[in-house]
């Protein structure tokens, strides 16, 4: 691995090193006003959500790279303590790009970008019509960090007013694929939140797992599971019983699966085609899967608990890990 002291490189080199292992990273769609009443539109990817009671967040209006010269969104913001802050969703990614030119303070990023401007409720600035998720906010705090070129400026402020598109919502939650979010990686990348790059955790809270170290031993000691994989069992409140584990893997022998081949040749072809069933349904009928040598069988099933765990069956993956094990 390769270290490096941020005091010895660029700061070019420190900014690709950020942008490229600190991503993806939300991009912050800003509007201001100057105080002449010029609107101001920039997109910002060193943004996120620190707090919600009350709603903060906080982006860096930095110093240019070239010059050390302060942007127009810091000199608005600092002179009339307001912005509206939009979400960026994949149909409006090229017209993001554009404003992100470096246009003089006194052209509107709103005409050159393309974006329908409208009136905010609480503050002056404009807000983008085009986006599903706007913030009205108010500066609370910036923060300047140095007066050289890409120094930071942290522009903490307050959401005051939120306004979200109502068919981006299921259930009192906003859905990925609806949002369509976009994310800046390194360079010229972009990244998509929508989609197959989308997945689903569990999040541990209001239960105590197992974690790591109460794992089985052969488990932990098994060369086929990668640290994630293991993440995932002891991410689990407790090691299943024998009789919960005979339950799920009945359920499944006994069960006509159309277009079952019983034949230990379709083993990897069912593995790759993510077909689980017609896996464990072999692995356990099949005469000629059932007398192969002892490490192969415990590969087998290692094998199979992998893909029931990328298909997030954890109880069928708990069932054929420990089936391994007492091989």
């Amino acid at each position: 691995m390769k270290t490096i002291d941020p005091k010895l490189v660029t700061f070019p080199e420190v900014q690709r090193l950020l942008q490229g292992g600190v991503a993806p990273r939300p991009i912050a769609l800003v509007s201001t006003l100057s105080p002449e009443g010029i609107p101001n539109l920039s997109p910002f990817s060193f943004f996120n959500v620190f707090g919600a009671n009350p709603p903060i967040v906080a982006f860096s209006p930095s110093r240019k790279g070239r010059d050390a010269t302060l942007k127009d969104t810091y000199n608005n913001l600092m002179a009339t303590g307001e912005c509206v802050i939009h979400s960026v969703s994949y149909e409006m990614v090229q017209q993001i790009s554009l404003a992100s030119s470096e246009f003089e303070p006194e052209v509107d990023e709103f005409i050159k970008a393309g974006f329908t401007r409208i009136e905010s409720v609480m503050v002056k600035p404009f807000a983008v019509k085009e986006s599903a998720f706007r913030m009205e906010c108010k500066l609370l705090k910036m923060e300047s960090f140095g007066e050289g070129g890409a120094a930071a400026n942290i522009a903490i402020c307050e959401v005051i007013l939120f306004h979200v598109a109502e068919d981006i919502f299921h259930d009192g939650l906003i859905i990925p694929d609806k949002i369509d979010l976009v994310a800046r990686m390194s360079g010229d990348f972009y990244s998509r939140a929508s989609g197959d790059a989308v997945f689903e955790v569990e999040k541990p809270v209001g239960k105590r797992c197992i974690g790591f170290d109460n794992l089985p031993k052969f488990m932990l000691d098994s060369h086929s599971y990668s640290g994630n994989e293991l993440g995932a069992f002891a991410n689990s409140t407790g090691v299943p019983d024998v009789s919960e584990n005979k339950q799920i893997l009945l359920a499944i022998t006994s069960k006509e699966l159309s277009g079952f081949e019983n034949d230990a040749s379709a083993f990897n072809r069912y593995l790759r085609r993510g077909e689980i069933e017609k896996v464990v349904k072999l692995l356990f009928k099949n005469n000629e899967m059932m007398s192969l040598p002892t490490i192969q069988k415990i590969k087998n099933f290692e094998k199979s608990a992998k893909l029931a765990l990328n298909l997030n069956r954890l109880d069928l993956a708990w069932a054929l890990a420990l089936e391994a094990g007492k091989l």
